[in-house]
């Protein structure tokens, strides 16, 4: 059951990257790629404060208080940016879909609890950043024109890399 629910997961998450790559084909543009951005990380703190909420495993709840305070602090990195540039992030496709995404996740991590649910959060956090990973460095980085909006994605990368590769470990440490 718990592979079950991490396929779901991770798949559905995963779907991210196309949705992404095919707006950015059709030319996603700077306040767009902001509010994907900050979609991704509103969605990642949400799922972080589940896991607070569900989570006995200190390791985990440790993993999700460093998502809390990671992701928050880049989204108000990133609000900062668009008020110092006078641009307003532009609601959109993408970002309608990872939350609608985002909502069926937690809806099935709800279900669960104990290590099922911290086997299953960190599956979904694992292929959460990859798929974000991969769309920010595939299709938003290269697509933003706007230096400061494209040096604080990079950030992002560089920081969300990190949180995959923390997931990978915690995951692996659980078997």
């Amino acid at each position: 059951m718990l592979k079950k629910f991490a396929i779901i997961g991770s798949a559905s998450l995963l779907t991210l990257s196309g949705a992404v790559l095919a707006h950015g084909s059709n030319g996603i543009n700077d306040a767009q790629i902001a509010h994907v951005a900050y979609t991704a990380g509103v969605i990642d703190v949400s799922a972080a404060k589940q896991a607070l909420e569900k989570s006995k495993n200190r390791a985990v709840r440790e993993f999700a208080e460093q998502m809390v305070r990671d992701h928050e602090a880049v989204n108000n990195q990133a609000l900062a940016l668009v008020q110092k540039l006078g641009v307003k992030p532009e609601d959109n496709g993408t970002s309608q879909e990872l939350s609608r995404q985002a909502a069926t996740e937690h809806a099935t991590l709800a279900r669960l609890d104990g290590a099922a649910f911290d086997q299953a959060y960190l599956r979904n956090e694992i292929a959460y950043h990859r798929s974000v990973n991969m769309a920010l460095k595939d299709t938003l980085i290269p697509s933003t024109h706007n230096g400061e909006l494209k040096a604080l994605l990079q950030t992002g990368l560089t920081l969300f890399t990190e949180h995959q590769a923390h997931a990978e470990q915690l995951a692996a440490s659980a078997r």
